[in-house]
């Protein structure tokens, strides 16, 4: 059970954003794409749930082209958690989770007694039942980032596409957050997020996919890729990559903040 993505290129016109990407994510994985800004992260999760149709090469969950599958199809399959969102009404957080079941029901019909229950068991698998009633514009960014997660999990879709889904969260409810999402894989979900933080996508993710001007400059486990010179090409700043704890632990430091502090 996988989601691979082979050969994928993709063009604006005559800009090529995206060449000849190739991996594959296995079920109970987390992966974490990681680059700068404009480096084709959001384009990648486009053609990767259909939204744009690849210049080539295609995105396969197990073995089942998207490019073949209607919504309704490849709902049963991927679920899309976006960065922030804003609903015209102030839903109740319940009812943001109940959208998550749409896809198992038919055309203009009302959820019924089943998804009802799913609903309840993603609010109450996230511990945010208490706000099952409240707002959902009332509530905190990390409170609607979890609202979001519970939706995705409600539409019961095994892979879990997140396009930075800590990016405006405090320090604590980042960590929370993410937690959350990585705890997931131990169910067997896949999670796939995009991510600007080389430290996040160290500690939490099992495959890391760096992205570098449209193509792929590197790929592995954390172990792998976190290193000086693939962050320092990445970000087009002199970075050192920190190891601590036996190698365990390894954290990304300007080279001149590092340089300064040992004159200090």
């Amino acid at each position: 059970m996988s989601i691979k993505v082979a050969n994928l290129s993709f063009s604006y016109g005559t800009y090529e954003v995206l060449k000849n990407i190739n991996f594959e994510v296995e079920y109970g994985q987390f992966l974490s794409v990681l680059g700068p800004n404009g480096v084709g992260k959001s384009t990648l999760f486009r053609c990767m749930l259909g939204l744009l149709r690849p210049t080539f090469g295609n995105t396969f969950v197990e073995n089942k082209a998207v490019e073949t599958m209607n919504a309704a199809q490849l709902a049963k399959y991927i679920s899309y958690i976006p960065q922030s969102h804003n609903p015209v009404f102030n839903f109740s957080v319940f009812d943001m989770v109940l959208m998550g079941t749409t896809a198992q029901t038919k055309n203009f019909s009302a959820p019924g007694k089943i998804q009802n229950e799913q609903a309840e068991l993603a609010l109450e698998r996230l511990g945010i039942s208490h706000l099952k009633n409240r707002g959902y514009g009332n509530i905190s960014g990390g409170e609607r980032q979890l609202t979001l997660i519970a939706r995705a999990i409600a539409q019961q879709a095994k892979i879990l596409v997140m396009d930075e889904p800590s990016a405006n969260l405090d320090f604590g409810n980042k960590i929370r957050v993410m937690k959350t999402v990585h705890n997931l894989t131990q169910d067997g979900y896949i999670v796939i997020q995009s991510t600007h933080d080389p430290d996040q996508a160290y500690f939490y993710s099992d495959k890391i996919l760096a992205l570098y001007n449209g193509e792929v400059l590197g790929w592995g486990t954390p172990q792998e890729i976190i290193c000086d010179s693939l962050i320092s090409t990445l970000y087009d700043i002199n970075i050192d990559v920190c190891s601590m704890h036996n190698d365990n632990v390894r954290v990304c430091v300007p080279a001149d903040i590092k340089d300064k502090k040992r004159r200090t």
